[in-house]
């Protein structure tokens, strides 16, 4: 082959630059094309993780949000139960002191309240079946207590057949709505039949049916007997 002269040589380095640049160019555009590829996932990547970071405050922030709504709605609700209560229990004393001030009206009845102390003399008399018993009772009530224990003591003889010595004393405080207390001759037993005894009694006995009456079923009650 003949050499190549000054024109054809500078051709052909032309050429061979032109083919690098085109090479070059290539292997450019597909290290952008990767790059820009990594580079896209990687932001993906990064934006999923982040996501998942805010998501997982976000639940975190909510469920404290919940829970601490839930605690005012608790607090809230137990305000409100407590404050119901109070008042249902002021509702209650208001009810009893009303019948207390009835108990001291029938103290100032004296026929009704003669028969109402011949009635618990007679009740005590019977639980006792003693021979002798002590009645206690106020001193401004002694006279009509001596005149209840009379018919108290003859209703004992008819319905026990067996005789019975009453006395009357009048020892009770005067705070005392009335009533008596009747000791057995023994005086092993004490029976309270005053007004104020018989009353907490009742309250205590009457309270269950008097919550339902007054305010109806209890919703948290799962059980009657």
């Amino acid at each position: 082959m003949a050499p190549l002269n000054d024109d054809e040589v500078l051709t052909e380095m032309n050429k061979m630059v032109t083919f690098i640049k085109q090479e070059a160019l290539e292997k450019a555009r597909e290290i952008r094309v990767k790059a820009d590829e990594e580079f896209a996932i990687e932001k993906a990547k990064l934006v999923k993780q982040e996501q998942a970071a805010i998501d997982a405050q976000y639940e975190k922030k909510l469920k404290g949000a919940e829970i601490a709504q839930k605690i005012a709605q608790s607090n809230l609700t137990n305000k409100s139960r407590l404050k119901l209560l109070h008042r249902r229990e002021e509702h209650l004393q208001d009810l009893f002191q009303t019948a207390r001030n009835e108990i001291v009206k029938l103290a100032k009845d004296e026929a009704r309240f003669v028969q109402f102390l011949e009635g618990v003399i007679l009740q005590g008399l019977l639980q006792l079946l003693e021979p002798s018993a002590t009645v206690f009772a106020r001193e401004k009530d002694v006279g009509i207590a001596k005149r209840a224990a009379e018919g108290a003591k003859a209703r004992y003889t008819e319905m026990s057949e067996r005789e019975v010595e009453v006395d009357v004393e009048g020892s009770l405080n005067d705070d005392v709505a009335g009533g008596i207390v009747l000791v057995s001759g023994s005086k092993r037993i004490t029976l309270n039949n005053t007004l104020d005894e018989r009353l907490r009694l009742l309250e205590d006995r009457m309270l269950p049916e008097i919550r339902y009456d007054l305010f109806g079923p209890n919703e948290n009650r799962k059980f009657f007997t």
